[in-house]
């Protein structure tokens, strides 16, 4: 898919979610990669009202090409992509549910929410939360790039999730599939539910070719 056609495909994208409730105000980000560099939705846009022609386009250094200037979460998209080569795209919201389970104590730092379905092993994996920082603190970038090279996405506490995939449309439903899981993960608190076994997980990644 060439530059300007990715460019329409990020606005649809961000509209798309805009208007399912999963992104609100100017919350959340797009980015996709190129072969001279990467695009990325503007600091303080809103997804649901995109301009494909005022993307921000940065090289690899985090240096504006062109568009309007860069979300300040630029860092997190980067460092992503430096530590999975195979990530064609990311998407971060603040999406209600995966935002509230962010918030809550005494989550498994390595794996915050459980295996609940197949299809949550299937596109997303073992979820480790990142410990808070202020939004723009670079230092939330490294960590992201400690674990990012085994781990398709992240939830950063008090914050919202990051998640990458071959492209946008991967990276997309992977996202929503978070969102959702996150949701059943809440109404099921307090209800003893029966999680995906080691076994059972280990087919799904056998029969589907997941990573390890």
């Amino acid at each position: 898919m060439n530059e300007s056609a990715l460019r329409e495909e990020i606005c649809a994208c961000g509209k798309s979610l805009y208007d399912r409730g999963l992104a609100t105000g100017s919350s959340g980000n797009i980015s996709v990669r190129l072969d001279d560099g990467w695009l990325l939705t503007p600091t303080n846009s809103c997804l649901g009202h995109l301009d494909p022609a005022r993307l921000s386009k940065l090289d690899w250094q985090g240096n504006l090409i062109s568009g309007d200037p860069a979300s300040k979460e630029a860092f997190l998209h980067r460092a992503m992509y430096e530590e999975r080569s195979g990530a064609g795209a990311i998407v971060h919201l603040h999406a209600t549910h995966s935002a509230a389970v962010s918030c809550m104590s005494g989550l498994d730092p390595c794996d915050c929410i459980p295996p609940l379905t197949a299809y949550f092993v299937m596109k997303i994996g073992k979820l480790p939360l990142i410990p808070y920082h202020r939004p723009g603190d670079a230092q939330l970038g490294e960590v992201i790039r400690g674990l990012a090279g085994k781990h398709a996405a992240v939830l950063l506490a008090n914050h919202g999730p990051v998640v990458s995939g071959k492209t946008l449309e991967a990276a997309a439903y992977a996202t929503e599939e978070l969102e959702e899981t996150a949701k059943l993960f809440l109404l099921l608190r307090g209800h003893n539910p029966r999680v995906l076994n080691d076994a059972q997980i280990a087919e799904l990644k056998q029969a589907f070719n997941l990573d390890q």
